[in-house]
């Protein structure tokens, strides 16, 4: 994918759509064209084989660790912050890291969800529930937080020792986390705005922005249309994250539009990750 930052001196380019004309384009944008009517001549060979990569990926080291596992315990260190935080008794650092473990949690919870019901309600509508309410409070009891953070590690690593002595699920479940781990920096950039801190929002789009080449053909494989209002709204959320003070509604208006699309394709992957055994 053609970087979008060259684009923003040039305005936002027409866009070939079911067959019609183009207007004139800004250098770079040729390619990018290319490169989308190539997308459309191998749409069906890619929708038959949504998954194939994440299968490679697992075998391709039989000794290594499964991208699921791998990816369940690279959020445990967000917990184990919010511990150490609470144990200096820094409230802020401790929300802070807290909403990092929210962030990363909600990309491969599909995985526990997956595995163990149970499981994910302790953690999910238990633990996180919990916590969450009491960093609400205006002065928040440490030592009880603490203790429900240390509980929650717990159980977090008796879900990781779960996933890890399980049999693989199939490949397209890691479709499914990789499409969640990428959309969870977009999901982050309202909340920021919202509380003011335009740095952070600017910083997660722009990891949106890095991680989208990763997972880009899974949604075009499910819509070509879906994957060019993505794209289109992406360089339209970075011309409106520009000034030193964004328009918030504006923003939320574009990123909202933007998750629409990308969870209507994440939608589709997860169906197909659910019909096949």
């Amino acid at each position: 994918m053609m970087t979008r930052h060259a684009t923003m001196a040039w305005g936002w380019p027409a866009i070939l759509l079911h067959g019609r004309g183009l207007a004139p384009v800004a250098p770079g944008w040729t390619e990018r064209i290319r490169r989308f009517g190539f997308g459309l001549f191998a749409t069906l060979a890619i929708v038959g084989h949504a998954g194939q990569a994440a299968a490679v990926e697992a075998g391709a080291n039989p000794g290594g660790e499964r991208f699921e596992v791998t990816s369940i315990k690279a959020v445990r260190s967000t917990l184990v912050d919010t511990i150490a935080a609470l144990r200096q008794r820094d409230v802020a650092r401790a929300r802070a890291a807290f909403e990092a473990y929210d962030s990363a949690w909600n990309g491969i919870e599909v995985y526990i969800n997956a595995r163990s019901k149970d499981l994910y309600e302790a953690l999910e509508h238990g633990f996180q529930a919990r916590i969450e309410k009491a960093f609400e409070a205006p002065d928040p009891d440490i030592a009880a937080l603490l203790a429900e953070a240390q509980a929650m590690l717990a159980k977090y690593d008796e879900a990781v020792d779960t996933v890890a002595k399980a049999a693989a699920l199939n490949p397209l479940y890691d479709d499914v986390a990789r499409l969640r781990i990428v959309r969870a920096n977009l999901r982050e950039v309202i909340p920021a705005l919202k509380a003011g801190n335009v740095a952070k929002a600017r910083k997660s789009f722009a990891a949106f922005d890095d991680t989208w080449d990763s997972i880009e053909d899974l949604i075009k494989a499910r819509s070509a249309d879906g994957y060019v209002a993505i794209e289109k709204g992406m360089i339209e959320i970075e011309r409106a994250l520009m000034p030193e003070r964004p328009d918030v509604a504006q923003v939320t208006g574009l990123v909202n539009d933007v998750l629409a699309k990308y969870n209507a394709g994440l939608a589709e992957v997860a169906k197909e990750a659910r019909s096949r055994p």
